[in-house]
């Protein structure tokens, strides 16, 4: 190629560049003219790049405190303040009847996809954006979730508590201290394999993550919740280089070894099934009661095995991180506060002495009747929930009035529940403490209508009965087996909020009573 044509081509080349350059610039410059001064979500406050990208709230949930940043925006702002350019996040009480109240025509927006399960006949119960399938799926096994079905596990619930105890007394002997919330998830980990496998999954007695099953979800729920708030434009490229990623293949690999997990557990089933001519089983988990309603009516209900393995899969990955969270920082803030320890020491050991407290095990009714034990689960669900991201729904098509402002159709709105359940107009002035006393006045189920930590509406958590059940039992359990100290009272907890609101180490030291 002679020269002329060299510096033709270059000249060329050049030229193309400029024109790329200044196009995007252009662009960017219409782009920010438009998201700033006429988008239909303009007239809302917020940040400037939230505004124009969403690379505020990518930054925001990377750095692992969304929570803190929505916090302070609403305090400047009100109760409406944009967080994306399609986005608002809500602080107003009165919205989470509007946004997730029954029948309130809000659905779930696609932030949810990451976190479904590849490869199944109908969406989990988390994920599912249709209505009408989330009602009819979730209407087939409703009956399993129900606290009297709940109850008829209870003792399986007792077989981890057990464990627990005795992993905490060998501390207590040694005078070594432990993790608190590392412990409450293997427990809760090791009752999801009790109650739905009939066997625990054995972290406890492992005295560590021995399945690697913790740092899958640490790992993964992250780079989830990255992948949900990112524009729709870079998911699938930030999907494959996590693919690409030692780091992320490993949690992938423990994550299939719990999904075969359930595969054993339902062909066992089928195994008992075929050898007795009555469905018999030595223990009745809820991979049991699950396959005893496919046997009876899943042709009728189309309840086949897939969706049997899902349910078992979905009550490890959804259920197990949430409980500790819930309960590990219910038993953080009450031994931090001697005042608020002492109170419920004095209620668990006089419903003791009355023998309103079953022993060796107390039973959940026995402990829901405690008054204050429920005011500490209840503050304990307030003002530490288990998510720290807004929960987006979109909005419907005809639009919706919001904390008195008009929303199109179509955009995403959301409550943090870390913000809103430190809302003073609802739980006062005193609402950034821990104080279960706020629990036993009048107002108190007024309140309670408030607390997200289990979702809302036809949408709550179908698990939580479980949840319940394991907390309400096992924190008057322990408290009055064991005196708990921190090792550092004085510092406030630290927390990260990457989609799961968790805590950091909780070093604590166990004493017998």
């Amino acid at each position: 190629m002679e020269l002329a044509e060299l510096i033709g081509l270059r000249v060329t080349v050049q030229g193309m560049l400029q024109v790329i350059c200044l196009t995007s610039v252009a662009y960017w410059i219409i782009w920010i003219i438009y998201t700033r001064f006429f988008h239909p979500l303009a007239r809302f406050p917020g940040p400037f790049w939230a505004s124009v990208s969403r690379a505020w709230i990518v930054s925001s949930v990377a750095g692992g405190d969304p929570h803190g940043p929505q916090r302070l925006l609403h305090a400047q702002h009100g109760p409406i303040v944009r967080i994306a350019p399609n986005e608002l996040a809500i602080s107003d009480p009165d919205a989470i009847k509007v946004i997730y109240g029954v029948n309130s025509g809000f659905v779930k927006s696609d932030f949810y996809l990451f976190f479904r399960a590849p490869y199944t006949r109908y969406p989990d119960h988390f994920t599912v954006m249709d209505h009408k399938v989330h009602a009819t799926r979730r209407r087939i096994v409703n009956g399993t979730y129900t606290m009297p079905v709940v109850l008829q596990s209870e003792s399986y619930i007792d077989t981890c508590t057990n464990l627990l105890l005795r992993k905490f007394g060998q501390f207590a002997d040694s005078g070594k201290s432990l993790d608190l919330f590392e412990w409450m998830r293997m427990y809760a980990y090791d009752v999801v394999g009790e109650l739905y496998f009939s066997k625990m999954f054995g972290l406890m007695e492992a005295e560590s993550d021995n399945l690697g099953v913790m740092k899958a979800t640490d790992t993964l729920i992250p780079a989830m919740s990255m992948s949900g708030v990112m524009a729709t434009y870079v998911r699938s490229l930030f999907k494959l280089s996590g693919a690409l990623l030692a780091e992320i293949r490993q949690p992938i690999g423990a994550l299939d070894g719990l999904a075969k997990a359930a595969d054993i557990a339902v062909n066992a089933h089928i195994q008992n099934s075929a050898e007795s001519t009555n469905i018999s089983s030595p223990r009745t988990d809820f991979v049991f009661k699950l396959y005893k309603l496919h046997e009876e009516q899943g042709e009728k209900l189309d309840f086949q095995i897939e969706d049997i393995k899902l349910e078992a899969f979905a009550a490890y990955f959804a259920g197990s991180d949430t409980t500790s969270i819930h309960l590990s920082s219910t038993l953080y803030y009450i031994i931090r506060s001697p005042a608020i320890y002492g109170t419920l020491m004095n209620e668990i050991d006089q419903a003791t002495n009355r023998g309103e407290l079953s022993s060796p095990h107390l039973s959940y009714h026995e402990a829901s009747r405690l008054p204050y034990l429920s005011a500490c689960i209840r503050e304990g669900a307030r003002f530490h929930p288990s998510v720290a991201l807004t929960m987006p729904r979109d909005v419907p098509a005809a639009g919706c009035t919001i904390a008195g402002k008009f929303i199109p159709g179509g955009f995403r709105v959301g409550i943090n529940p870390s913000v809103m359940q430190l809302d003073t107009t609802v739980f006062g002035k005193d609402a950034d403490e821990f104080n279960p006393d706020r629990w036993l006045t009048p107002d108190a189920d007024k309140m309670n209508k408030y607390i997200l930590q289990y979702g809302a509406g036809e949408r709550n958590c179908m698990g939580k009965n479980i949840a319940m059940c394991e907390i309400y039992k096992l924190v008057p359990e322990l408290l009055r087996s064991y005196r708990l100290k921190l090792e550092d009272a004085d510092n406030s907890l630290q927390t990260s909020g990457l989609w799961l609101y968790k805590p950091a180490a909780m070093k604590i030291r166990i004493y017998r009573r």
